[in-house]
């Protein structure tokens, strides 16, 4: 099993239910958010148009952040994401940097609530044990929902169906099947990482750029 996401930037219009479902699910800190979509403005009026750009972690096959974790923190699991082992993260955040995509986030600081009253939530009593000041954080293709039989959140949400999820290894998934038609590109594949999150670009925008 290698597991992959599609993303068509033809579908996507922005609406940020990735990003608010992301959030909402995993319960990150104030401040990080696993899972981003960027609005980039193109040209001048009257030929002006929006791009938007869905990024989150792309579980690489040639990961550097799994490379220079000097404790195994950082893995490349079986079925082909990128986790890291909490227990073993001593918080020497290498991996940030090594991260050609920013996708890795430090936590600073334990941050208990959103709320002035400084009254936690129920949600947020229950979520906040997942994160150790000290440690790094990042997308974990959902890993909990995954084990209950669910798609990530960001692909349940995608409101234009734009996300699409499953196991490249698999010929016959949706997945497979789309890249085979479609062939999408990764982003460019710094220092050999090959990124297994893949991008179908909008025609109608990319001979503007």
């Amino acid at each position: 099993m290698k597991l992959g996401l599609i993303i068509d930037k033809r579908r996507c219009y922005g609406c940020q239910a990735c990003t608010v479902s992301c959030k909402a699910e995993n319960g990150t800190p104030p401040g990080v958010f696993w899972c981003k979509t960027y609005l980039h403005e193109h040209g001048t009026y009257p030929n002006a148009f929006i791009e938007y750009e869905a990024r989150i972690c792309n579980h690489c096959d040639n990961a550097p952040c799994v490379k220079v974790c000097p404790t195994g923190a950082s893995m490349k699991m079986d079925d082909g994401t990128v986790q890291i082992d909490l227990n073993k993260c001593i918080g020497c955040e290498a991996c940030v940097p090594a991260c050609p995509y920013g996708s890795r986030y430090p936590i600073k600081e334990s941050t208990p609530t959103y709320w002035e009253t400084g009254k936690q939530t129920e949600w947020e009593k229950a979520v906040q044990p997942r994160f150790k000041v000290g440690t790094v954080s990042k997308c974990t293709f959902c890993v909990d929902r995954r084990r209950r039989g669910l798609l990530p959140a960001c692909v349940q949400t995608c409101a234009g169906g734009a996300r699409i999820f499953g196991d490249l290894d698999d010929p016959n998934s949706q997945i497979s099947i789309l890249m085979r038609e479609e062939n999408p590109k990764p982003l460019p594949s710094k220092f050999g990482a090959k990124p297994n999150v893949f991008y179908i670009e909008d025609e109608k925008i990319k001979p503007h750029r």
